[in-house]
């Protein structure tokens, strides 16, 4: 399916005020930007409009201040790792909407660039507030929302002033969900699903929805342990949410009456507790003795998805096999993330803690498609409509 909203390529934006939403919810220490793979993401619109002339205005999000002003949030630190990027420099307003971000884009020349403090030290951001939305739009001309990880949040800053002013897909946003969609709407056979991490409640649109689409779904992590529950088998003290339980017993059942072969672990690495110097041991099979916890699937069943994957014309992965941070319970993560990098299929990985992963394992350049949003690309998998994407122009026309 083509890409129905209209791109930021398609905009008039020479000497225009543009109001861009990026993600610049990046990790900081000691005032300083730690990670800065948002950033750069945000680059090739940023870089586009600057280079078409326009007057650029940025806003981001950071952390959760939950509509206060917090100077440890201050995206500061952001907006000097961003001149670095881009060589020119970048005004930090005051505020998010009030006089001194009105005065800071006033100032603005074609070629310029402001970035607005974090859109939620404004209570009304996540309200979505008319009237901070109002605000936002008075600054500019027309809007551009490049921020797909808070592409599922209807906020002042996405939804409500793309409604008040012509608004375009950026450049990263549209790969994004181009790339996602096509892993449901046209993978090549067979698609391998790879699920990891803690919760199934979390992932259970996305299971439901790929045991209708996918050839095989592979579970990992801690969520192997309500499938095993649901199954009748001991877990000892791994981590299992008992809300989680039904959910598997209903994906289970799903999977038994469908076409998609929902793939469970058949052995774990164990540990006493959730250390890195923990007694660690290997278990050939499930059932969990008390005393201890699953951490990892084992290595039978990291060369068993190795293979799958490798197999695979198209491969989804989301979410860590085990708890990899953790050096003795890092190797079913690291064998999966091999075989999706060594591939020969259309891979595509989303999640933090999977990027994580990759970053660990020095594999994130071997990786067709690596997602930036948590959140955004599972409502997305799910089919759900992202409200900071519904509420974008569907073509090029300007109001």
């Amino acid at each position: 399916m083509a890409f129905s909203k209209a791109s930021v390529r398609d905009a008039d934006v020479s000497g225009r005020r543009v109001l861009v939403r990026v993600d610049f919810n990046v990790p900081l220490a000691d005032g300083r930007v730690t990670d800065d793979t948002r950033i750069r993401a945000a680059l090739p619109t940023i870089e586009d409009l600057l280079g078409r002339g326009a007057r650029v205005v940025l806003c981001s999000h950071l952390g959760r201040p939950k509509g206060r002003v917090v100077p440890e949030l201050s995206l500061a630190p952001a907006a000097d790792r961003l001149a670095e990027l881009i060589g020119r420099p970048v005004t930090l307003a005051p505020d998010v909407a009030g006089e001194g971000a009105r005065a800071a884009v006033e100032a603005l020349e074609p070629g310029g660039v402001v970035l607005l403090e974090n859109t939620r030290f404004e209570p009304g951001e996540t309200a979505n507030d008319p009237e901070l939305a109002r605000a936002l739009a008075s600054l500019a001309d027309l809007y551009v929302n490049d921020a797909f990880g808070a592409a599922h949040r209807a906020h002042a800053s996405t939804a409500g002033v793309a409604a008040l002013l012509p608004a375009y897909a950026g450049l990263l946003l549209q790969r994004e969900v181009e790339n996602l969609t096509a892993v449901a709407e046209h993978p090549d056979r067979p698609l391998v699903v790879v699920l990891g991490g803690a919760k199934v409640s979390d992932k259970v649109g996305v299971i439901d929805r790929f045991l209708e689409i996918a050839d095989q779904i592979l579970i990992g992590g801690a969520m192997c342990f309500p499938f095993y529950r649901a199954q009748g088998h001991p877990i000892g003290g791994s981590l299992c949410h008992d809300d989680d339980v039904p959910l598997a017993r209903e994906a289970l059942d799903k999977a038994a009456a469908g076409s998609c072969e929902l793939v469970l672990p058949t052995d774990l690495s164990l540990g006493r507790e959730f250390s890195a110097d923990t007694e660690h041991t290997h278990l050939d099979g499930v059932a969990v003795p008390d005393g201890w916890m699953g951490l990892d699937i084992g290595p039978e069943s990291a060369t068993a998805y190795a293979a799958r994957i490798e197999a695979a014309g198209t491969v989804l992965w989301n979410g860590p096999m085990g708890a990899f941070e953790l050096e003795p319970f890092a190797a079913g993560t690291k064998t999966v993330a091999n075989a999706v990098a060594a591939a020969n299929a259309r891979t595509v990985v989303g999640g933090g803690d999977s990027v994580a992963a990759l970053v660990k394992f020095g594999l994130t350049e071997k990786i067709d498609w690596v997602s930036t949003g948590g959140g955004a690309s599972l409502e997305l998998l799910e089919g759900k409509p992202l409200p900071g994407v519904e509420a974008l122009n569907d073509n090029a026309t300007e109001g």
